[in-house]
């Protein structure tokens, strides 16, 4: 019932036990705060994979593009204030503590203030709505490598994912609808879904497609979208060359859309929940300039960020924990993500 996950193939995939917390714990990736961050965020990312320093230094520019400094530690500070709002309005008397994989505040020291505290059991929240690799095991793993050592470290479960829940896919929705509203001819636009690629051999080992493509079937029905008017493609790839991810990319995308003489387009980046670099520079810095180039007239709509219904589906997922035999709120047909994560889920590849 932990971040360790079910212990063997035959593992309840659901905990319907009420269970009694003293903490939540939102993680989440990390991100520079000033320019003498962004070279040591970067070697914490890509830490044992062999990555030239050529290719850290061309990834740093999109940092100093933005003096150094990524949104995403600020979006989730802001995170946290509304949801400890949100619990207090509630009446759950719960601490929130925040830590990331790869920059300060980082997991390790949070954990260790949290044993300090005196937690024994916290919830977690981590800031990724889909099953992956990177977006959910590699964070238990993260928080399992930060429990070594300490005597008597809390035991964390984790909140199931969340990409079909309507507190995810309702403002979502909404904001794909005003974005389109904002088009001189909204009827002909298409509306390009936008998630995070991942190697191929990922990929297979999680649901990660397939609950993007189920998220952006939701939000499109909701908004009365048919079928052909929007797509989901990737984006921010990473990695060497020969190593085959998701496709097709952004870019590729506005450049096909051009020959399909479509002149209106709104990217809804459904792979993330906040505005932060990927977002900023890939999508607003990069595919804005590409769409331009293009005469596609582009807007983008923004993530779930702190919008209240957000927040509170954050909540209601805490409460599913505390309660007997819950109701799990989910859209469409693939149901409730599990609470415990099977054996082998969201292998590496």
């Amino acid at each position: 019932m932990s971040v360790y996950g079910a212990q063997q193939t035959d593992s309840p995939r659901f905990d319907d036990t009420a269970q009694s917390y003293d903490a939540v714990l939102i993680m989440s990736f990390g991100g520079p705060e000033g320019m003498e961050d962004v070279i040591p965020f970067l070697e914490n990312v890509t830490r044992g994979r062999n990555i030239p320093r050529a290719r850290l230094e061309e990834v740093a520019e999109h940092y100093y593009h933005f003096n150094g400094v990524s949104p995403i530690n600020a979006q989730n500070r802001a995170l946290i204030a509304a949801l400890q709002t949100e619990l207090q309005a509630h009446g759950i008397d719960l601490p929130i503590y925040f830590g990331n994989r790869n920059w300060h505040p980082l997991i390790t020291d949070t954990i260790r203030q949290m044993q300090a505290d005196g937690v024994k059991r916290a919830i977690a929240f981590f800031t990724s709505a889909f099953s992956s690799y990177s977006g959910c095991r590699q964070y238990r793993e993260n928080i399992i490598a930060a429990c070594e050592g300490i005597e008597n470290p809390p035991t964390i479960d984790k909140l199931r994912v969340f990409y079909n829940h309507p507190g995810f896919i309702q403002p979502m929705a909404e904001n794909v609808r005003v974005s389109l509203a904002q088009l001189p001819a909204p009827e002909r636009a298409i509306v390009v879904f936008t998630a995070h690629s991942i190697p191929l051999a990922m990929a297979r080992g999680s649901a990660y497609e397939a609950q993007l493509q189920e998220a952006c079937r939701l939000v499109a029905e909701s908004i009365g979208l048919a079928p052909e008017r929007y797509r989901l493609v990737y984006q921010s790839r990473s990695g060497a060359p020969h190593i085959p991810w998701l496709e097709p990319d952004i870019l590729d995308t506005l450049d096909q859309l051009h020959a399909e003489n479509v002149d209106q387009v709104v990217i809804a980046p459904i792979g993330f929940i906040s505005d932060h670099m990927e977002v900023l520079y890939d999508l607003e810095t990069e595919a804005v300039e590409k769409a331009a180039e293009l005469g596609i007239t582009l807007i983008r709509a923004p993530t779930v960020g702190t919008d209240p219904t957000f927040i509170a589906m954050i909540r209601a997922l805490i409460v599913e924990r505390m309660s007997d035999n819950p109701v799990r709120l989910a859209l469409g047909s693939r149901g409730p993500n599990h609470d415990i994560c099977p054996l082998n889920c969201c292998r590496p590849g």
